[in-house]
């Protein structure tokens, strides 16, 4: 298959829109799973999406240059009501599309019955009016559209958590950790709360001080703050410094032997937890390294979807 490049604008031309602000999407599991925009009036750029597999039945696209973030929305055929919103990783230069977005669907959406909603966020950027608030506020915006359309999609907007990899942890902690709102209201659905239920944090970016800071997605989000580095700066985009009464309860998966992220991050999250009273399920395993998401999980670690499964079960009785 190679590398090659695929953008909205063809897929545009392949699929029809559907109703509302969905429509129709890109390679593999999404030229049928539904598209949600967040930002109505936001102009339709079209990002840039590569394969980087030469393998067909292993996938591992990436995006690129996100300037009109969207939801792509996985149904399960029999839904339980619970939803997830997922943030893939990427070290905020890009966001995987695949590994930690697709590869999902199997156990999450086919076995489990969640509604999974996968986020192509904007990245880090002094072009963002928010810089380094981006991806947090795209999170949040797209947090209120799946409450604001919940009974469209089946889901009890009181069952929604969110679950994060990697830079998309950072992004999913830090939206776990931030009640004030980002950005002006744009519509009704802004009146919807950005609080996850619950917060599923694997292999997660949490601090951005020495020696546990992930140097890449550092430096980005620094770059998008104006090169500030001092305490303050980073102590606010630290999110294991910012848990509170507010904090849902949290799932941390980390292995110790991840010498990309440090394990550092999931254990000051924990400890920060048990300062904060909040409650916090903490998964360390001796091997696995770093991006395993599901497919590249094994022995013990890949039983980690079912751990997180029945977490969120226990998390969001049903009615």
């Amino acid at each position: 298959m190679g590398r090659f490049s695929i953008t909205f604008a063809r897929c545009l031309m392949l699929a029809p829109l559907l109703a509302g602000s969905a429509w129709a999407a890109t390679p593999a599991r999404e030229d049928t799973a539904p598209i949600l925009r967040l930002w109505p009036d936001t102009p339709r750029v079209a990002p840039r999406i590569t394969e980087r597999s030469d393998d067909p039945a292993l996938p591992d696209r990436i995006i690129e240059d996100v300037r009109d973030p969207y939801l792509v929305v996985y149904r399960p055929a029999r839904r339980n009501g619970i939803a997830l919103l997922v943030t893939p990783g990427g070290g905020y230069a890009r966001i995987v599309l695949d590994k930690e977005g697709t590869a999902l669907v199997p156990q999450f959406v086919d076995a489990a019955g969640f509604t999974l909603f996968v986020l192509r966020y904007r990245l880090p950027d002094a072009v963002h009016g928010e810089g380094a608030d981006a991806p947090l506020v795209d999170a949040q915006r797209a947090m209120r559209l799946i409450r604001a359309q919940a009974a469209d999609y089946g889901i009890d907007p009181q069952r929604v958590g969110v679950m994060g990899f990697s830079a998309g942890g950072h992004v999913a902690a830090r939206l776990a950790t931030t009640p004030e709102t980002l950005y002006r209201v744009t519509d009704g659905a802004d009146a919807q709360s950005a609080r996850p239920d619950f917060a599923l944090l694997v292999y997660p970016v949490s601090s951005m001080h020495a020696p546990l800071a992930h140097a890449g997605s550092r430096d980005r989000l620094l770059a998008a703050s104006g090169g500030s580095a001092d305490q303050a700066v980073l102590d606010r985009l630290s999110p294991e410094l910012q848990l509170g009464p507010g904090t849902p309860p949290l799932f941390l998966l980390h292995a110790q032997d991840d010498d990309v992220v440090p394990v550092g991050n999931a254990l000051a999250l924990h400890a920060a937890a048990l300062r904060a009273g909040v409650p916090a399920a903490l998964h360390v395993f001796p091997r696995g390294g770093h991006g395993f998401g599901t497919r590249g999980a094994t022995g013990a670690l890949a039983r980690w979807p079912q751990l997180a499964i029945d977490w969120i079960h226990e998390q969001t009785p049903g009615p």
